[in-house]
């Protein structure tokens, strides 16, 4: 089990290890309790899985997008 230190801000940083365990990503939010001795950090919501992945699983197929041409009309429009 890793050690944390409490820095004097009182933060602390979870393992890279419990990160990935746990699949916490930045912006988690976490519950703080207190059992017995004990803190406690649970995951208010449930994380998931890679986000990233996620996003490209509500595509159905691929688009068929020129980047370039979106951003060159995006400035013509301004």
């Amino acid at each position: 089990m890793p050690i944390v230190k409490i820095t004097r801000k009182y933060q602390i940083t979870i393992p890279k290890e419990v990160r990935e365990k746990l699949n916490l990503r930045i912006g988690t939010f976490l519950r703080v309790e207190v059992e017995d001795d004990r803190i406690v950090l649970r995951p208010i919501i449930k994380p998931r899985k890679d986000p990233v992945e996620e996003m490209l699983n509500l595509m159905k197929e691929p688009l068929d997008i020129d980047a370039v041409k979106l951003v060159e009309e995006s400035w013509e429009n301004d």
